[in-house]
């Protein structure tokens, strides 16, 4: 699993994706944008990212999501990702 599309979690009122990230990034995406990312619950002591979609353009978020799949996906499948 490498990202989650989650509609107002417990009332959070988001529409947002959980999405797996390096070591590191998630401090500096929220540290740096707490408007756009946010440290998702349950997984964000595993340093997932949560974003959310309405304030993040597409070219981004393709960029987060295929960093999310290269970390799960095997190296075959990696090599297939542009």
């Amino acid at each position: 699993m490498f990202a989650m599309y989650v509609h107002n979690h417990h009332g959070d009122g988001r529409l947002a994706l959980w999405i797996n990230a390096p070591i590191g990034v998630q401090e500096m995406l929220v540290g740096d944008d707490s408007d756009t990312y946010f440290v998702p619950p349950y997984m964000g002591p595993k340093g997932w990212i949560g974003v959310i979609l309405e304030r993040i353009g597409d070219d981004a978020l393709r960029e987060h999501l295929v960093d999310a799949y290269c970390m799960v996906a095997p190296k075959k499948l990696q090599a297939l990702v542009g």
